[in-house]
């Protein structure tokens, strides 16, 4: 057994090498001679000196080590997989609905005019009318409780909604950006239904609700609403009555941006439209009838704005009297015949029209920003959103002395000078301080 132990081993020819150059240059290092006028001074600062150049190579190496290696420790944003994180809920066995039943978007509510007026009358520090002939106006929007199915598509989102908040504070109009799905059966176009119902009861302050949505934008930062037209009318769209009651037109209308007043007929309006909404079977056949009934409609389940059409055309002597389709201005502004026209509407025109030559909203119809699909091209879609977020952009930044280099850039220039009197500076659109936003002080003797 000694012998076993004291019997000569051998080593890898490769590990032999490597020791023998190791020692070699340990050897080297301790007894390599002085040069000639080197002193130990010398030596030390020759030393601090050579470690301030080695110091920044040994913190870049350091700092990409780290790099990689918070990258294998999932602190890569790039890399993460956001479905790991987006788990929904089991809530369990789900309440299935009676396919019997006609959909309900809930209890049936009677007389709301009086509920309200007598919660109006107790709360007179929340009144319906901010000021003459100017109604408490809650703008809603909204977007899926998921990202995007696309790396750019919430980018969009937040130009939308900044579009949204920016022409909101103007005006003085409150804003709601929804991101849950209330009623799972209401996916889709309907899902703003059970909204809006739940709005317009939880704030009986709000004179009118405006729903707008999430691809839409506003390109005349000045155009007030002329709300004295609409007193005696609880539902406003973009549209044209021959369109909808003589041709039976699907795109008579359009409900992507629409005003609605908080009143009993609306919610009976709400309880009318909403049966052909529940996701299945029931939207598939309301689709039938649809593309059977109403002009031009290609084949496709039911959507919120051919039902629309269809119940106004059914119930016109009921409905139609309050109803009233707007065509002075743009309220909807279809995108396609619109964004390329910018430059001349800038050339010509000015903001407040609110029409054809400056156009309230610009409205992004087919592009579908946020999904994988539209019915129009990626590249032509985002470079027009970005023509039409800068345009009315710009109505904002010139407040404040800044334009965007072109409608198709991100970066702004100055276009006035600093003053050492900034109250002076002219307010050329008049959006610092418009009249529609003052606030009328009682004053008493």
């Amino acid at each position: 057994m000694l012998d076993r132990w004291l019997r000569p081993r051998r080593f890898p020819a490769k590990t032999t090498v490597v020791c023998l150059v190791l020692t070699v240059i340990v050897l080297h290092g301790a007894f390599t001679p002085a040069k000639p006028g080197f002193s130990e001074e010398n030596d030390d600062q020759h030393f601090y000196a050579s470690r301030k150049r080695v110091e920044p190579r040994r913190l870049l190496e350091e700092a990409q080590n780290d790099a990689a290696q918070s990258d294998s420790n999932g602190k890569n944003y790039g890399e993460f997989d956001i479905s790991k994180i987006l788990v929904d809920e089991d809530d369990g066995e789900k309440e299935k609905r009676d396919p019997n039943k006609p959909y309900s978007l809930g209890p049936k509510i009677s007389y709301w005019d009086q509920q309200r007026s007598e919660w109006l009358k107790n709360n007179p520090n929340f009144p319906n009318f901010i000021g003459p002939n100017k109604p408490r106006v809650l703008l809603v929007t909204g977007s899926s409780p998921k990202p995007c199915e696309n790396p750019v598509g919430d980018h969009y989102l937040l130009k939308s909604i900044k579009n949204k908040i920016d022409y909101c504070r103007l005006h003085g109009i409150e804003i709601f950006y929804n991101m849950a799905l209330l009623d799972a059966e209401m996916a889709g176009f309907w899902a703003k239904l059970p909204l809006i119902r739940k709005l317009l009861l939880s704030h009986p302050e709000i004179e009118f609700l405006w729903w707008m949505d999430s691809d839409a934008m506003f390109t005349d930062m000045a155009y007030e609403l002329p709300w004295e037209r609409y007193k005696d009318f609880n539902l406003v769209m973009h549209g044209w009555n021959e369109m909808v009651y003589d041709e039976k037109n699907w795109i008579g209308l359009n409900t992507g941006s629409f005003l609605l007043r908080n009143c009993q007929w609306s919610l009976d309006l709400l309880d009318a439209w909403a049966p052909m909404g529940p996701k299945g079977k029931i939207r598939e056949e309301a689709g039938k009838v649809l593309t059977r009934e109403l002009k031009g409609r290609p084949v496709f389940e039911a959507d919120d704005q051919s039902a629309m059409v269809y119940l106004l055309i059914k119930e016109r002597a009921k409905l139609g009297e309050k109803v009233y389709l707007e065509n002075a201005y743009y309220l909807h502004g279809y995108w396609g015949i619109l964004v390329d026209r910018y430059e001349e509407m800038i050339e010509n025109y000015h903001p407040g029209l609110g029409d054809h030559r400056w156009p309230l909203v610009t409205h992004f119809v087919g592009c579908k920003p946020c999904g994988k699909f539209g019915d129009y091209s990626v590249e032509r879609c985002l470079k027009q959103m970005d023509r039409a977020f800068n345009f009315g952009d710009n109505q904002i930044l010139q407040m404040y002395g800044f334009m965007h280099k072109s409608l198709a850039s991100r970066r702004v220039k100055r276009v006035r000078n600093e003053t050492d009197n900034p109250l002076d500076v002219k307010d050329e659109l008049g959006l610092l301080h418009p009249a529609f936003k003052a606030i009328k002080v009682s004053t008493s003797s």
